[in-house]
């Protein structure tokens, strides 16, 4: 599945940032926007009488990625705290596939996939902004089938420019290190002044580095860069805190 609409990315990217100081572990966006229907509605496990099960299938770079950590949240909060309340845990099977039985049936908040060991993980948004997590309606009796989730690391490496240089505004290349499997890449340049409007958001190049070629004023600015694999299938981003300033002179 695409993921969910991206226009929302530079509105709330200082507020994505923030996430990384959450309590237990960091939040990261998922890809797959659930809508309640499965690619293959199966039904492993018959609902013990009752209760309902959640069934869905974990992805990692368009495979199945086994012993992944699902996890179905009756309270949620993306921004502060994350999982809370009621939990149902489960982990996939060798073909990425879950199945989280015994639930009592009532609407749950988020559905979160831990991203391998790491402390981040993945959850469905919903909405054009993205801004609340994905709802999941359980019922006595029935399984809930919930599309695949895809899930991305944030280990891609950027080479140039490194938090706290200073650039001439005439010589800006950007520059991060090539990603296994990665048919290209996306990369966006954030203002830290809300006034400035950047001409760099969501560029597609096929190359590890890219010569600016839309002027850009002088000022500070982040800059974070994703690769995707032939599926368009998002696979890897970097950090969302590389600062650097672009000044008139590198050396002032």
């Amino acid at each position: 599945m695409k993921t969910y609409a991206q226009a929302w990315i530079v509105a709330i990217s200082l507020l994505i940032t923030s996430c990384a100081s959450l309590g237990k572990r960091p939040v990261k966006d998922s890809q797959s926007t659930a809508n309640n229907k499965s690619e293959s509605a199966v039904e492993k496990i018959k609902p013990a009488s009752g209760t309902g099960n959640v069934q869905g299938k974990v992805l990692f770079n368009s495979k199945p990625a086994e012993n992944i950590e699902v996890t179905l949240c009756e309270k949620f909060n993306q921004f502060f705290g994350g999982c809370d309340g009621k939990k149902y845990i489960a982990r996939t099977d060798s073909d990425g596939e879950y199945v989280i039985t015994n639930v009592v049936p009532m609407t749950y908040e988020a559905l979160t996939a831990r991203v391998f060991e790491s402390k981040f993980y993945v959850f469905a948004t919903t909405g054009l902004t993205g801004l609340s997590s994905t709802k999941y309606d359980v019922v006595a009796d029935k399984t809930l089938f919930v599309p695949p989730t895809n899930l991305f690391k944030s280990d891609l490496k950027t080479v140039s420019p490194k938090a706290g240089d200073k650039v001439s505004v005439d010589k800006v290349e950007l520059r991060w290190a090539a990603y296994p499997e990665a048919a290209y890449y996306k990369f966006s340049i954030y203002p830290d002044d809300m006034s400035v409007v950047s001409p760099y958001v969501n560029e597609r190049v096929e190359s590890t580095s890219f010569a600016l070629d839309k002027p850009l004023q002088k000022g500070t600015y982040r800059w974070q860069v994703t690769a995707y694999n032939s599926d368009d299938v998002k696979l890897a981003e970097s950090s969302r805190d590389i600062k650097f300033t672009l000044t008139t002179d590198a050396h002032n």
